[in-house]
């Protein structure tokens, strides 16, 4: 016997079509009022079901019929906290698979769901909710999925107000939001804006909207903006100038770190100093020149790093690069590079916007394996090598008048010292005193004074070491030691931080997004690595989490602020 134009089904899809024969005809029951068994009652409308069809739906209305609750014996049931309409609703879902979602019912199908314990439907609600979310609603089901304990629909809102942040403030919702609420947001360091001016307009229209109750919560609100990293135009223009910012004396520190931010650039480390993740803006790591893995030839490569992509960027190719041992500092958002092997006396400065070098003046004293710093606006060149003996020797350089003059030098001269800037002070770490001999000390410059000082001894005594301030902390490796040392100036208090793989001698050490990393550097064999260690000085942990182009030591290693997009 042949059947013609006849498609084989699998037993799966005959098991499915009878399903949902069955399922067609008990809706037939129910609308028909046949093989009923149990009324509910909502709203004064009565519906006429089936209490097996109830049961299989609902973890709720199996408990009330099968676990002998009172209902179980009743033959009218009142239903509350549920609408009729909604109900209507629900018995088409339990009884075909039926739902008709839309904007105006979903909430309630969502509470007649969490009602009658019905995964299905709450499923169902919390899909169509991430469909349509858009920047006139977000953050209103944001808020209902809080409320409703939704986690992946919570994040999901979250995530959309944070890639959509630019138009999710022009609509009304955002003008309604609670205070703590606004906090939270601007606090996220993932908020999509390409400028910071964007944020601080958000605050400004949010506490504008209702100036009266809401202006006492303007310094909360702008102590998470990073005002630093608006234009400085902008900021002359549109900050200092607003009267409710002006009128708050709780503001002006603000203000001030803003101001000083600009004068100093990067000796000003705060959490509103660092870019957000998607600016178009970010703190990059640079590497300057070095030696190549055996340390034989000198490279003339500067490259940016970006820890966020982990990509690497071809920057201008280092000025007189035949040199090595030079020094390298930040002053402005500016890379300066002086002296070098041998003994030279020129300065270069890379312009960060223009990617050019740019010859500055020279040092009044050729010198290498010395160290440089910038406190207040100026650049101190610090200690090194004459070719003959270490240096005690300390220029100060003023990019006002571009010239560089003596100040008052080092208690004990040293090369390839640790040298870093904290709370106002230098201070220089250890260092060679003469080809056999290290030192052990603690050198501080206070600049107010022009005057040096011993702190407390460490507890090395190393050269070819580097040290980082971050949070009123210095931080210090290299040399042959297999650690990174933690001193509080403060408390005149060494510690041990973490330990490294292995000794790393004349590395590249710099803080970049609240994180130390360690570049390159001589291993236990003396040859160069290309390793990018990572270390989170909040809960010790180091990591690898990249590979520099190439093996390198001797180079110099900075963090900027530079345009990515």
């Amino acid at each position: 016997m042949q059947f013609a134009n006849t498609i084989p089904r699998t037993d799966l899809q005959l098991e499915m079509c009878h399903a949902k024969d069955v399922l067609q005809n008990m809706s037939i029951f129910c609308q028909r009022k046949l093989f009923t068994d149990v009324v509910l009652r909502v709203e004064r409308r009565e519906f006429h079901c089936h209490r097996a069809i109830l049961s299989a739906n609902s973890i709720y209305f199996w408990t009330m019929f099968c676990t002998g609750l009172q209902e179980s014996q009743q033959g009218i049931v009142d239903l509350k906290g549920v609408s009729a309409d909604t109900m209507d609703c629900v018995l088409d879902h339990m009884y075909g698979g039926r739902l008709s979602i839309h904007e105006d019912n979903v909430q309630d199908l969502l509470e007649a769901a969490d009602l009658f314990q019905m995964l299905g439907l709450r499923n169902r609600c919390e899909k169509f909710l991430e469909e349509h979310l858009d920047p006139c609603n977000c953050l209103g089901i944001l808020s209902f999925a809080n409320s409703f304990s939704i986690p992946a629909l919570s994040e999901k809102s979250r995530q959309f107000l944070r890639e959509s942040f630019t138009e999710v403030i022009q609509h009304e919702e955002f003008l309604q939001l609670p205070k703590a609420e606004l906090l939270d947001h601007l606090s996220s360091d993932l908020l999509a804006v390409a400028r910071e001016e964007t944020v601080f307009e958000s605050v400004m229209s949010w506490v504008r909207h209702d100036a009266g109750a809401r202006k006492g919560a303007l310094r909360e609100l702008l102590e998470l903006v990073r005002i630093p990293l608006l234009d400085p135009i902008y900021f002359v223009e549109k900050v200092e100038a607003d009267e409710l910012i002006v009128s708050s004396k709780e503001c002006l520190p603000l203000l001030q770190e803003a101001r000083k931010y600009h004068i100093f650039g990067s000796e000003i480390t705060t959490p509103r100093t660092r870019p957000r993740k998607f600016a178009d803006v970010a703190e990059v790591i640079v590497v300057v020149g070095g030696c190549d893995r055996k340390g034989w030839g000198t490279l003339p490569f500067m490259e940016r790093y970006q820890p966020a992509t982990g990509q690497w960027t071809q920057l201008a190719k280092t000025p007189d690069y035949s040199k090595t041992q030079f020094a390298v500092c930040i002053l402005k958002n500016d890379i300066f590079l002086s002296g070098g092997h041998l003994y030279t006396k020129d300065v270069w400065m890379y312009n960060s916007v223009l990617n050019v070098w740019l010859r500055v003046a020279h040092l009044n004293k050729g010198r290498w394996r010395h160290k440089m710093v910038a406190l207040q606006g100026k650049i101190y060149a610090v200690g090194g090598f004459n070719g003959w003996r270490r240096m005690s020797s300390v220029e100060c350089y003023d990019s006002s008048m571009n010239s560089w003059s003596f100040v008052a030098p080092l208690l004990e001269a040293v090369s390839s010292a640790a040298v870093a800037a904290c709370l106002k002070k230098i201070y220089v770490i250890g260092g060679a005193v003469n080809n056999e001999l290290n030192s052990s000390k603690v050198q501080t410059y206070n600049q107010r004074k022009d005057e040096w000082t011993f702190s407390s001894s460490t507890p090395f005594a190393q050269r070819c070491i580097n040290a980082v301030s971050l949070n009123d902390l210095i931080y210090v490796m290299g040399g042959l030691v297999e650690c990174i040392y933690q001193y509080d100036p403060r408390q005149d208090l060494w510690s041990i931080l973490t330990r490294t793989p292995g000794p790393l001698e004349n590395s590249g050490l710099t803080v970049c997004n609240g994180m130390l990393y360690i570049l390159g550097g001589k291993d236990a064999l003396a040859e160069g690595t290309d390793q990018v260690l990572c270390v989170d000085p909040t809960s010790s942990n180091l990591s690898h989490v990249s590979n520099m182009p190439r093996c390198v030591s001797y180079h110099g290693c900075v963090t900027i602020h530079q345009r990515v997009k």
